[in-house]
């Protein structure tokens, strides 16, 4: 009973991590209606999904190490109480620089207490479903960009931007809250016995900063990085680009709610395939469909081809993210897991923090977004190329065994 208590952390996980990231994501959906009611241009409403990124990634490594020592549930208490004040305040800016700094430093510090301590703390309860139970987190990710999207594009409908916002700020109190209250740390014996027999052995000893300094470490943030770089300008200017092919605000959100679903089908495919043929030959499979998808976006202009790609696309981008935090607990303790990764997820978000903006610089410089998917394809496969170098800890040799070090 106690072990199957893991499935209860997994789907707080998916809940608040769908709430969460989100509210962050739904920003692409607010973006032509906040430009319309204020006359801010794109550049500047996309600049705070930059900050955005910028301080979930910051946030990450705090959080995560304050998770590892204070436990998961404190912690997303926190966040969720920062994300709602984030939005709320956010909701009731009157210049660009307010709206900037509340979103972004707000809803993005939130989200940093929320996806990496939960994909960690349903890594420690599980040794068997690890890789299921890490991608149904990481799929609230996904479930967010189509469920926040959704409620935050009716809600718009319906009122007025400030109005939905608002309404996504009480969501994550009345969500967020409640759920956290319901975590407990894993059972001991689980914790003993579910270090990877490829890592865990070799790096027993190690602190978080030497962790920090291996190879490992570097390549896995690198592929983060620049995998995030590639599909976050795609993403955020996903429903912007589909209403100015010509489709009205209720398909292009459908379209975006797509790519959502087909990133939860992809995860739990990516992470079975993981189990039977190693997580390293799935990130770089799934990083070459990601760059193969962006550099297919210019061809993509009605409904149909649009939602096709979408499919393609969401499938891709949301199928690789899990696979770095189940790369990260094969290769590294438990005990520093949630730090390690925390500094996984920092390098991923400053890719994020690229792509809103760029996109937004594009469209206002060139009055389209040819040039943002010619760039994030070219990133996309610097990814993949990234992803080849990484090689387990056993190949590290006396790097992580010298006296000194544990």
């Amino acid at each position: 009973m106690q072990r199957s208590y893991g499935w209860v952390v997994v789907g707080i996980g998916m809940i608040s991590t769908c709430i969460g990231i989100g509210s962050l994501m739904s920003l692409g959906v607010f973006l032509q209606p906040i430009g319309l009611a204020m006359g801010w241009s794109r550049t500047g409403i996309s600049s705070a999904a930059m900050l955005g990124f910028i301080a979930m990634g910051v946030g990450s490594i705090a959080w995560g190490a304050l998770s590892d020592r204070y436990g998961t549930r404190v912690v997303v208490l926190a966040g969720g109480l920062l994300l709602g004040g984030g939005l709320a305040a956010a909701s009731q800016a009157t210049s660009l620089l307010a709206f900037q700094l509340l979103f972004g430093v707000g809803v993005g510090l939130a989200c940093g207490s929320i996806y990496v301590p939960l994909t960690t703390a349903a890594a420690a309860w599980f040794t068997r479903n690890r890789s299921v139970a890490v991608a149904l987190v990481s799929a609230g990710m996904g479930l967010g960009s189509t469920v926040v999207g959704t409620v935050s594009n009716y809600l718009i409908g319906q009122y007025e931007w400030r109005t939905a916002m608002l309404g996504l700020a009480f969501l994550a109190w009345v969500v967020i809250l409640p759920s956290a209250m319901l975590l407990r740390r894993p059972p001991v014996e689980a914790v003993a016995i579910s270090g990877s027999p490829e890592g865990e052995s070799v790096t027993a000893g190690m602190t978080a900063a030497q962790a920090f300094r291996t190879p490992q470490f570097a390549a896995l943030a690198l592929a983060n990085f620049a995998c995030c770089a590639a599909h976050s300008g795609p993403i955020f200017h996903m429903v912007s680009y589909a209403m100015d092919c010509g489709l009205a605000s209720t398909s292009a959100v459908a379209v975006f709610g797509a790519a959502g679903f087909a990133g939860l089908g992809g995860r739990l495919i990516f992470g079975m395939i993981a189990d039977r043929v190693g997580a390293r030959h799935v990130l770089t499979a799934g990083l070459g469909l990601q760059a193969l998808a962006i550099c297919l976006y210019p061809f993509a202009r009605d409904v149909t081809s649009l939602t096709a790609l979408a499919v393609l696309f969401g499938m891709s981008y949301g199928g690789v993210m899990p696979i770095y935090a189940l790369l990260v607990r094969e290769y590294f303790s438990s005990r520093i897991m949630g730090t390690v990764f925390g500094g996984v997820a920092m390098a991923s978000t400053f890719g994020m923090a690229i792509g809103p903006l760029t996109g937004g610089w594009l469209f206002d410089r060139f009055g389209g977004y040819s040039w943002l998917y010619v760039a994030s394809g070219l990133i996309g496969v610097m990814a993949m190329v990234a992803a080849m170098t990484v090689r387990p800890p056993r190949n590290l040799g006396p790097i992580l065994v010298q006296p000194g070090m544990a």
